[in-house]
Formats: structure tokens, sequence, C-alpha cells
């Protein structure tokens, strides 16, 4: 940022703590502020446009100004602003998208519980999880596996699940139960002259040994984003999901599919789990669940849970958990119009006619002598920078990717470094031309990247 700071910047520093951020250092540069949305754009207080490579937080499936949304807010507004779902209250809109996203789920999705937030649905689970095993006597069966790299939110125990060091640092977490299994990326992962099958096939034993050495009994579910997003945009082989499901099964382990990225559209099918091939006992959605015009979240569970956890309430009087924007009347008629336009676009055919356009895009840019590999399904991407296309990665981790992402914002496109990836996820509206216009400053910003790299010394 130039220096000096904006009015606006300058109230912002007195007045926020930002999420994932050095809050020194933006003191010191200020932020971007962010006015206004149109299609796959947003501009900032100076009126610059911007391509919103990442769908903002890989949540703005519809775009940034999609007036059908703005007007059923407004009429849900002026008709019931709010109500809740405790001790036997409810309304008409929570039931209608309750019913659509059964329609939508894979498997026998029985019952929908609301939250307001991805990492709220990811705790959800968990306490399910841990429930329904009390339910059926066995309190011993609590540990949860998740896996490095994994994304799954910021609350304590989401946040646990969470695989990513910064998630942890100074918050003393992990905490009790959790546990994290190999990540399924094979140009990082494999060992010197392993098949991807192979690699497949050891990591899937390394889930096994680890159920194995905790005990079976012990271990509750596995959790797992069918393609993980802030871990990098890692695309597993193929057979990885099904051969993982398989083992889940043989020890009674609860299958979790964590479709916040995911869900509705974005793999180009309806839900990741069916475009990577497994079916799951629950799952967690939000974001495009309402194009995240507003804030809402759901975890649908199958007919067996359902049917435990009830009996349950029935036991013990009460399912003690819930949320008090859970279900709220104004998300949910945003979601199922949300929903009827995903419908009417037919989402999940447009991103799979979309997606040949992106990965060729992707795929040419991986012979940028800067870039390793590049990784793709559907609408969502990545390009991993290394030295000398490299798996092992830079010496100083972190340095370049921030810096491909900052010369991409200056020249209009707005995209997420992950240490030193770079993920796209552009709006599931955007059309081939744009598709164009996004990538189309990507091999200059490379370029210069690589200049910079040489200069500091990053590449030797």
């Amino acid at each position: 940022m130039n220096h000096p700071l904006s009015n606006s910047q300058r109230r912002d520093a007195e007045a926020l703590l930002h999420p994932y951020a050095n809050a020194v250092a933006l003191r010191a540069n200020g932020v971007q502020m962010i006015e206004r949305g149109e299609g796959i754009r947003v501009y900032d207080e100076t009126g610059k446009s911007y391509i919103e490579g990442l769908s903002g937080l890989w949540c703005a499936g519809l775009g940034f100004h999609n007036a059908e949304l703005v007007e059923t807010a407004r009429e849900q507004m002026a008709k019931l602003p709010y109500y809740h779902l405790f001790t036997g209250k409810s309304h008409e809109t929570a039931v209608e998208l309750a019913e659509k996203i059964k329609e939508l789920a894979p498997g026998r999705i029985a019952r929908v519980f609301y939250q307001s937030s991805g990492s709220e649905a990811n705790e959800t689970q968990i306490k399910m999880a841990w429930y329904y095993n009390n339910a059926l006597g066995r309190r011993e069966k609590k540990k949860i596996i998740s896996r490095v790299k994994a994304y799954h939110g910021t609350t304590i125990v989401s946040a646990s699940l969470t695989g990513l060091p910064y998630n942890h640092l100074d918050f003393d977490l992990p905490v009790e139960r959790i546990r994290h299994t190999s990540t399924p990326h094979f140009w990082k992962g494999a060992e010197p002259g392993e098949t991807e099958a192979e690699f497949t096939a050891r990591i899937v034993r390394d889930f096994e040994e680890m159920i194995l050495a905790e005990g079976p009994d012990t271990v509750a579910a596995f959790i797992a984003e069918p393609i993980m997003g802030a871990g990098g945009v890692i695309v597993p082989p193929e057979g990885y999901f099904s051969a993982m499901a398989e083992v889940a099964r043989k020890y009674d382990i609860l299958m979790i599919s964590d479709e916040v990225i995911c869900g509705f559209g974005r793999t180009g099918q309806w839900f990741g789990a069916q475009t990577l091939g497994y079916d799951a006992t629950s799952y967690s959605m939000a974001k495009q669940l309402t194009g995240s015009y507003l804030p809402l979240s759901a975890v649908g569970i199958n007919e067996d849970m359902a049917e435990v956890i009830e009996k349950h309430t029935g036991e013990i009087g009460t399912f003690g958990h819930g949320y008090t924007y859970g279900g709220h009347p104004v998300g949910c008629a945003v979601g199922i119009k949300t929903l009827e336009i995903y419908h009417r676009i037919d989402a999940p055919g447009r991103v799979r006619a979309l997606a040949p356009r992106f990965a060729a895009h992707l795929d040419r840019l991986a012979g940028h002598p800067l870039v390793g590999e590049a990784r793709h399904t559907g609408l969502v991407g990545a390009l991993e920078l290394a030295p000398g296309k490299s798996p092992k990665g830079f010496a100083t981790p972190g340095k370049l990717g921030p810096r491909l992402a900052q010369e991409l914002l200056e020249r209009g496109v707005i995209v997420r470094p992950i240490v030193d990836s770079i993920a796209f996820c552009p709006p599931m509206v955007i059309t081939e031309e744009e598709i164009d216009e996004l990538f189309a400053p990507v091999e200059a910003a490379l370029d210069a990247t690589e200049a910079w790299a040489k200069a500091e010394g990053h590449l030797g």
C-alpha cells in the first residue's frame, strides 16, 4: 500500500483486529478497502476494479451483485426478520431449505441442522459424533482423525481439526482427542520411485495403522474435505477416498465430508464427495449455500445417525446444542433462492463446461520455470511455485507466493497465496472470456516474481 494512509484505512486500523493478519504490518501499510461488487469483480475505494479470483473466501459462487438474492432478503426481512428453532419453534423457510438440501445431498440424508459458519458446522459435526457414540454406550469412541494441511475452521475443536500450524500457534491447540493423518498430495509427498497407486496405498495404510495404534474402539470419525482448500488446493489421487472410506467402514468410524468449499457445484457435481467418489455419514455445508450473501451453514446427517440421536434426546431429555442464528429466516430464504438459481443455471453442468478452459490455463502456466505443479478440479485450482520445479520447495517458504499475489493484485486480480501456492476459485458465473481475463496477467506476474526472487537470492 502507498503512504500516507487514507482516512478510511486509518479508521480501520483504529477500529478492527483483522483475522489472519499481522496487525503491526497492517497498521503500517494499511488495508485494501473494498467498496462495491458487480459480477465477478469488486472495486476498491479509489474505484479500481479487480477480478475476484477466489470468490472472496472461496464462497461468492454467484458473484457480487445478484439482484434476486438482494430482493429475496428484503422480502423476508419485511415478513419475518428473525426467529429461532429452539424448544419446539420453527418457520417455513428453515423447513423448505432443509428439504431442498436433502434432495441434493448424496446418500440417505435424513435431518439438517443449521449454524452460521463452516467452523460452527464442523464443531457441530464433532459434538454430534460424541453424542451419537454416547447414545450407543460407546463412551471411549471419541477420537477424531483429520489430516495434515486440512482446514476445517477456527473455533476450538474445528481449529484443532485444521492441520495448519498457524491455526494452533499460541492458541494452545490442538485439543485432546484430535489426530492428523497423511496429506494426499502425490507430487509433494511421494517417495522416490513411488507410483501414484503405491503412494495412495501407503497413506491409506498410514490411516489404518493410526486407527489400530489408537484403538478402533476409541476412534469416532474421520473428517475430510473432498479437495483441500486452505491447505493448498490439494486434489487427492484416484481411488484415495474409496479406500479411506472402506477403512472407516471396517472399524465403524463415521465419515464426515466437509463440503464448505466443494459443495453446490464447485467441483462439477452438487457435492465434492460425488466428484471424488465416496459416500459420507454426514456433510458440512456453508459458503455457497447462500452464495455467501448471508451467513448460514448446515450439517446433514444420515438416517442411522438421526435415529440414534433423536431417540437419545427422549432418553436424556434434550439435544443441548444450538445457535441463536442457526436457521435464521433471512439466511434460509436466501439459501432457497440461491439453490433455485443454481438449478436454473445448472451450476454443476456450467462448471463442467468451463473446467477445461480453466484447466488449460493452469496447465499452460505449469510450464513456467517458476511453477512446480498445477492442480485443479472443476473451478478450483492452484499453481505451486518451486525452485527448479522441485517438490522440496524453497529454503525459506512463504516468500514467493505472497509476492506473486501482490504482483497480480497490481494487475487487477485478487487471488489467495497459500505459502508458495496461489489458489484460484472464481465465481461460478464466470464466462469463458472472463476466465481468459483472469489468467491474462499471470504469466507477466510470474516473470516479475521470478526476477524479484533472483534479485533477493531465493533462486540460488
